[in-house]
């Protein structure tokens, strides 16, 4: 008699062609469900838990956390240790930055915030550039600093060596509140007149800077805080 789906836990006891890998190779990454992906990501299982079983556990946390994941997160899962956890992370984080180059043309907030969402929910305070040529094409995405509970220290020199390298021709900031208040503080309007002076001495526009947590996100360039 043969087995349900229900009964089909593990690789071994599915029909050659429906094994996640072997789909993959005959219909295309396209034909797998998230579950299925997320199996051939993991690779195997463990002596407790088929991949399967692993997987579904996974697909069923980015489904709850709609795609932000932490490694500490991830390493929670009974049989998801810290060497699962860094091959999906890393699988995910390759393929949105593949994501990004194929859209890379940043025409207002929503563009960017694609590229930052994963630092939202961070509990440090994160700092990123986004370096872009005179097409508003993404150049180069850079964390500069991370700082410590609710702060970053962020200095022009720093912020702008990278961007002149890239030759850019305009510049994003973004950084996140891990309070979840997404206006900007006053050390965060002191910050930015820093670095809006620093980009008119190198001739670097200034195109938005971006506020990003949990609860919104808050744009300099939509609230009139940018010329």
């Amino acid at each position: 008699m043969l087995k349900s789906i229900e009964q089909m836990k593990r690789i071994k006891d599915l029909p050659q062609f429906s094994r996640p890998r072997e789909k993959l190779k005959e219909k295309g990454a396209g034909a797998l469900s998230d579950i299925e992906l997320t199996a051939v990501i993991l690779g195997s299982g463990n002596k407790g838990q088929d991949v399967l079983s692993l997987s579904s556990k996974v697909a069923k946390l980015l489904a709850e956390k709609k795609g932000k994941l932490s490694h500490e997160e991830l390493s929670k899962i009974e049989g998801i240790g810290p060497a699962k956890a860094s091959q999906i992370l890393a699988g995910f984080e390759l393929a949105r930055r593949y994501i990004v180059k194929e859209t890379n043309k940043i025409t207002g907030a929503n563009d960017v915030l694609l590229m930052i969402n994963d630092i939202a929910g961070k509990q440090q305070e994160h700092f990123i550039c986004i370096s872009l040529n005179g097409a508003n094409e993404v150049i180069e995405k850079r964390i500069v600093t991370v700082g410590l509970l609710d702060k970053s220290q962020v200095h022009p020199r720093e912020v702008f060596a990278d961007v002149i390298t890239d030759r850019a021709a305009s510049v994003i900031f973004a950084h996140n509140h891990p309070s979840g208040e997404n206006k900007p503080s006053n050390s965060d309007l002191k910050i930015h007149e820093q670095l809006t002076e620093a980009g008119k001495i190198l001739g670097i526009k200034i195109l938005d800077h971006i506020i990003i947590s949990r609860k919104g996100y808050y744009s300099f360039q939509e609230n009139g805080l940018i010329n």
